[in-house]
């Protein structure tokens, strides 16, 4: 798990790639200082596992899947990465709770300054915008960001000049791809009313039925 507080700005230094997967090395210098392997490292959010390192880079294996799912496709060497190491349990939650597990990609469409902020609108798919909701956390490229602005095609965040300094962001350009991580409440709660429909689908609505529910 992961807090969306991404701790240093890496460098792609090597991609190997594979048929549909890739193996991939970043340079990297604070998430490197107590890395073990099979450690979790945060890579624009997505969570891959430490398979190799120096004292100055980490290799980590990316299957198939998440080079479909993910923009991980995208990079090339030199381009630079948010990356984070998991979550201690002693450490304070500055973000939200984060998986690293990405639920799918949005394309950036506009930058916008106003004052000390910038504005950052981005589209997505609808699969992807029902768990978005206004004021709601969302993790763009393993940020940590609160959602100031949603509607049926898209959702806009803030960006602060200290995330700005910190992060790829405000690095990126219209037509970039990110990853994207919803907020894990909306989820299980969409599963379990799900199974809860099913369930009563199936029952007539009656006078017992309302009584086991509450209503008279």
């Amino acid at each position: 798990m992961f807090t969306g507080i991404v701790e240093e700005i890496g460098i792609i230094k090597g991609i190997n790639r594979g048929t549909k997967s890739a193996s991939i090395t970043i340079e990297a210098k604070k998430v490197l200082e107590d890395v073990k392997l099979g450690d979790s490292i945060a890579t624009n959010g997505v969570c891959l596992t430490v398979t190799n390192f120096t004292s100055s880079s980490f290799t980590v294996d990316v299957m198939p899947e998440t080079m479909r799912r993910s923009s991980l496709n995208n990079l090339s060497i030199g381009s630079k990465v948010n990356l984070e190491r998991a979550l201690r349990l002693s450490d304070r939650l500055g973000g939200h709770i984060v998986s690293g597990h990405i639920d799918g990609t949005g394309m950036i469409k506009e930058f916008k300054k106003e004052d000390n902020a910038v504005w950052i609108s981005m589209e997505a798919e609808e699969e992807v915008l029902k768990y978005i909701i206004h004021k709601g956390s969302i993790a763009i490229d393993g940020v940590s960001l609160t959602v100031a602005y949603v509607d049926k095609n898209m959702f806009k965040v803030s960006i602060i000049p200290h995330t700005g300094e910190e992060t790829t962001l405000l690095s990126k350009k219209t037509g970039d791809r990110v990853n994207l991580e919803c907020d894990l409440i909306g989820k299980y709660v969409e599963k379990l009313i799900g199974f809860n429909v099913k369930e009563e689908s199936k029952t007539t609505l009656d006078l017992n039925f309302l009584s086991q529910h509450g209503f008279c």
